[in-house]
């Protein structure tokens, strides 16, 4: 039965078709990725069902990124210790079992040390899959394999707050776990049958003299480990003026300087950060940060902003992001074709302009704001982002020597993971910071000296007494009422702050692609 379902699948060389080990690797991976943006919409429901505070809840999100955070740099160098294929593998168990236990997690702490042992799993998944993509196709037809890989990255959290707000509308959270176990089991027995590791991969040998480093998993794991609380739960905490937060910014900064240092001094380190030597990976590792930095920060924005001013359901919300999912899955094999046939850095340098203009577009918007244009806007940037990913990534890989695949995947995943991160930090911190600007703005002119607000409190006062209000509540409620309005309109303003800051951040990328090199393609080769 196997081995007659292997003939079907071989290529006449009798390899198996790069395809079916495409979609195989990929299925995993989208399970992972949509989640983390799951799990984000379900945090209310969870904290209600566990008898947690929403402050306590938010550690179910906290404690997945860091564990997350912590494997992605590390996946390169456990793939030669292990073999690519068993480090997969043991990374799909390790996330199907943890989320099958996240489900059936009777309190809080059990389930935050569920989604540690979740993290850890889940951080290996898209390094290891876009490792074997890069070996597993020439580099000609490398932009396809990777249109695959992007469906379960960008379209996956375009996706997760509808279908995680249908799923605990409907059901329960747990499901948003329990909806892994069977994908897992399926990724895990198509990978143990489809998937081997390539000729020239060797696995580290311990009894041949490869020593495990400690010191340099310790100081990094440390650093970024730290990293991650300080970015998910500085604005809580107010940043810098918490202990809470001063203290692991301390021990971000001795785990990150000095687990550098201790790498670079390394013969076999973890973390192969002379890579970044080659100027297309540093350069394509840096657009990447700026990838996830805006696209994980968009996708919390507008869900957010339809919610809060709008009054939007979370799952109505959620479904004004999936028609830019459907774009991103219809231009991806496009781009994937053209990434062949045309310049990666024109490319990027389109798919940068596009995004930066929806943005500009975001920025115009006002409290009058329909579904239909909220849809429009979101369509208009995923049609920029879908020529993104794909061009970065083939750039990234067109000069790293294949024995070095592994450790660049795990690079560059976490800096899109810590773009993300930085990314919603900072828009968070700046909604509320201009929000109380703007509202300070708005506030100088609601005085007594002014007509208008005279005008308009005595015109709904009126209003409010013809509706069956006495004079005195009417009074009260005419001013809440004007206050309300203040607070939505410097909402609205703070929102379209960022909107116009992520759009800059696209237009200030551009000047370093231009230090980046063309992929140039011979028989699938890169000739330097």
């Amino acid at each position: 039965m196997r081995s007659t379902i292997l003939a079907k699948l071989r290529m006449p060389d009798g390899t198996i078709n790069p395809w079916v080990i495409a979609v195989t690797v990929t299925l995993a991976t989208f399970m992972e990725v949509l989640d983390t943006s799951i799990a984000n919409v379900a945090l209310p429901h969870i904290a209600g069902n566990l008898s947690a505070g929403a402050d306590e809840s938010t550690w179910v999100l906290t404690s997945y990124l860091v564990s997350n955070a912590i494997v992605l740099p590390l996946s390169g160098w456990f793939s030669g210790l292990l073999g690519r294929k068993r480090y997969y593998m043991t990374c799909v168990a390790i996330f199907t079992v943890s989320s099958f236990l996240c489900g059936l997690a009777p309190s809080l702490g059990v389930l935050v040390l569920f989604r540690i042992l979740q993290g850890v799993g889940g951080g290996g998944l898209q390094p290891s899959e876009q490792a074997i993509l890069n070996d597993t196709f020439s580099l000609e037809k490398r932009g396809m394999a990777f249109a695959v890989y992007g469906l379960a990255v960008v379209v996956a959290p375009t996706i997760g707050p509808w279908l995680g707000g249908w799923i605990t509308d409907n059901f329960s959270w747990r499901w948003i776990f329990y909806i892994n176990v069977p994908v897992g089991i399926i990724s895990l027995l198509l990978t143990s049958f489809l998937v081997s590791d390539p000729p020239h991969m060797k696995r580290a040998n311990l009894k041949a003299g490869f020593r495990i480093d400690y010191i340099g998993i310790g100081l990094i794991s440390l650093g970024l480990g730290s990293m991650q609380i300080i970015l998910d739960k500085g604005q809580r905490d107010d940043w810098l003026s918490s202990d809470f937060i001063r203290v692991f910014f301390a021990l971000m900064l001795f785990g990150l300087i000095a687990g550098i240092i201790w790498e670079f001094r390394q013969k076999e380190p973890v973390v192969d950060l002379r890579m970044l030597k080659d100027r297309n990976f540093a350069i394509s590792t840096v657009a990447m940060f700026f990838l996830g930095f805006v696209l994980y920060s968009t996708t919390v924005l507008i869900p957010q902003l339809l919610q809060e001013l709008l009054g939007y359901t979370a799952q109505l919300a959620g479904m004004a992001l999936s028609p830019g999912g459907a774009v991103i899955m219809c231009m991806m094999p496009i781009v994937g074709i053209l990434v062949s046939r045309v310049d990666t850095r024109i490319l990027i340098v389109f798919g940068c302009l596009v995004c930066s203009s929806a943005l500009f577009v975001m920025s115009g918007w006002n409290l009058g704001l329909d579904y239909r244009h909220a849809v429009m806007a979101r369509m208009f940037q995923s049609f920029g982002l879908a020529f993104l990913f794909i061009p970065i990534n083939v750039a990234a890989f067109a000069y790293v020597p294949k024995e070095k695949t592994n450790m660049g995947t795990g690079i560059i995943n976490l800096a899109r993971n810590i773009g993300a991160s930085v990314g919603i930090a900072t828009v968070t911190t700046m909604l509320d910071r201009r929000a109380q600007f703007h509202q300070q703005r708005l506030t100088e002119r609601v005085t007594d000296f002014s007509a208008a607000y005279h005008n308009m409190l005595n015109g709904t006062q009126t209003r409010l007494v013809a509706a069956g209000s006495t004079m005195t509540h009417a009074g009260a409620q005419a001013h809440a009422m004007i206050y309300g309005t203040i607070q939505r309109q410097a909402a609205m303003l703070a929102f379209l702050d960022n909107f116009k800051m992520l759009g800059v951040v696209f237009l200030a990328v551009l000047p370093i692609l231009a230090l980046m090199k063309k992929p140039r393609m011979r028989g699938g080769v890169p000739v330097h």
